[in-house]
């Protein structure tokens, strides 16, 4: 079974912001390097979940796991990802897609907060 991870953020009209997730996803790969690692925006930015989930599919993925990078859950995690992730997994109906919460309240989260606090100056 080929395992894939697929980002999805909101996406950004700045490509800097866009090239955040990029950075992410090359993270998760190096930790994880047999994954396929994918990312897509919600919108504003290329490419879009629909792609995102086929080319997890084009690289092998039979399962893919989609994480909204999103800190907390809102209508975009609880409604948009979610209805846009079936309409492209039926494309697919021999891979298993499934949906993670958002970030959300987490401990690691939490140090990276203080982290970034006492950092300033």
């Amino acid at each position: 079974m080929m395992r894939a991870i697929l980002l999805v953020d909101h996406g950004s009209r700045v490509a800097s912001a866009n090239e955040a997730l990029d950075t992410l996803a090359e993270q998760v790969r190096n930790r994880l390097p047999d994954r396929v690692v994918r990312i897509a925006h919600l919108e504003l930015a290329r490419p879009d979940v629909d792609e995102g989930i086929d080319a997890c599919v084009a690289a092998g993925a039979t399962e893919i796991v989609v994480h909204p990078y999103f800190l907390g859950p809102g209508r975009h995690t609880s409604h948009d990802i979610p209805r846009l992730v079936e309409a492209a997994a039926a494309r697919h109906p021999g891979v298993r897609v499934r949906l993670t919460p958002a970030l959300g309240p987490h401990e690691k989260l939490v140090d990276v907060i203080i982290e970034r606090v006492a950092g300033v100056s």
